[in-house]
């Protein structure tokens, strides 16, 4: 029995993981590949009459994909550089000091991993700032949003690399930003990687704070194009061009997740358990 269990127990999560993933991820694959008049009530048979070149093109066309992939990207890219780099520096600092003060910086600092950011808040400040409705506005809230993992993970890091590697470059004359730029980011590469990887995964799907940011109009982001054009009743009751939609907005990161799955898990492991 306990040589079954053993074996079964793998078998048996392998499968649930497959019906959890795998079933909706069949839906939005057939469904897209289906004429309207089949797609009407999604389900997981098969076409009778396959379609999916139509309406991959008609929901790029109608559904204005290529301006939300450009405004996506305007938003997404600028929040993973400011992500990494000023994650990488307070992680540093934070690695490298040891004072209370710097302690609680750190407490501080990752507390956004446990504490959800108040949509209110975030809105009427940036109206006052007057970036409201804008992608630096965006931008500020997907590094501020994000920036606590990239400091949690840097920070276990650079803990475990050896101190002597920075005190040799002191002792050759390098300042302390030559140090960092040399020594201690190309050190983190893994840790890098993974938040890069995850923060894309994040901002490019998000739809929830886009909508309270930007708004909508010219800047929307895909998610939030799609909402739009759902609204408007363009893609009314045709659920074949909604899902066609789905699946053209997550190449791109399913491409992301499989160059770079395995630098997620070697950077989460050593940056959590370092």
């Amino acid at each position: 029995m306990t040589a079954v269990w053993r074996y079964g127990r793998p078998s048996l999560v392998v499968l649930l993981a497959a019906l959890a993933v795998g079933v909706p991820l069949w839906l939005v694959a057939v469904t897209s590949a289906k004429p309207q008049a089949e797609a009407i009530r999604p389900n997981l048979d098969l076409p009778r009459h396959w379609q999916p070149a139509s309406n991959y093109a008609d929901a790029v066309g109608q559904g204005e994909m290529l301006r939300g992939f450009l405004n996506s990207l305007l938003v997404v890219v600028p929040s993973v550089v400011l992500v990494l780099i000023l994650g990488a520096g307070a992680a540093w600092v934070f690695a490298r000091r040891t004072s209370k003060l710097v302690s609680a910086a750190y407490a501080l600092c990752i507390s956004g991993l446990l504490l959800p950011p108040a949509v209110i808040t975030i809105v009427m400040e940036l109206r006052q700032l007057g970036l409201s409705n804008t992608r630096p506005g965006m931008i500020a809230v997907y590094t501020g949003m994000y920036l606590s993992t990239s400091i949690f993970f840097m920070t276990g890091f650079i803990r475990a690399i050896p101190m002597e590697l920075e005190e040799a470059a002191r002792m050759d004359g390098a300042s302390p930003s030559r140090i960092f730029w040399r020594i201690v980011l190309p050190l983190l590469r893994p840790v890098i990687a993974t938040a890069t990887i995850m923060v894309m995964l994040y901002a490019w799907s998000d739809i929830f704070y886009a909508f309270f940011v930007l708004g909508g109009g010219e800047r929307a982001t895909l998610p939030l194009n799609l909402y739009q054009v759902a609204s408007a009743q363009l893609y009314l009751n045709n659920w074949h061009l909604v899902f066609a939609y789905v699946v053209v907005m997550s190449l791109p990161m399913v491409a992301v997740f499989l160059v770079g799955q395995r630098k997620i898990v070697s950077g989460i492991t050593s940056g959590a358990v370092k």
